[in-house]
């Protein structure tokens, strides 16, 4: 049987701190985070194109940082983010991209746990 490092609380007020300080409640308030960040980033960038025909003075987001905060784990909220806010939805790079995204960051997951878990 392999250790495992995990915090048990001893106290009632230490739940918080077992919840958020494990690997798994960080990685929680990771996804939360930047699925947030990522959404928003979506709709200010739409913003901002309806605002370019008026102001072409006014910065977009790049493509490719819509794309990276994909990747870093914000494929949900991309995906919410052209949902509700109608955008970036005709571009291949995001209509194909995307759920590709999300999809490899289900299966690789889940398939390096199987592999130590249940396969090994």
């Amino acid at each position: 049987m392999r250790p495992r490092f995990v915090y048990t609380p001893e106290e009632q007020n230490d739940f918080i701190f077992a919840v958020i300080g494990s690997p798994w409640g960080l990685l929680a308030l990771w996804l939360t985070v930047i699925n947030l960040i990522t959404f928003f980033v979506f709709g200010f960038d739409k913003l901002q194109a309806k605002r370019k025909e008026k102001k072409p003075t006014i910065r977009r987001v790049p493509e490719k940082t819509l794309l990276i905060l994909s990747v870093l784990g914000g494929s949900i909220g991309a995906l919410l983010g052209m949902k509700v806010w109608h955008h970036k939805t005709l571009h291949k790079a995001f209509k194909i991209g995307v759920p590709l995204i999300l999809a490899l960051q289900i299966i690789i997951p889940l398939g390096l746990w199987l592999y130590f878990n249940v396969i090994r």
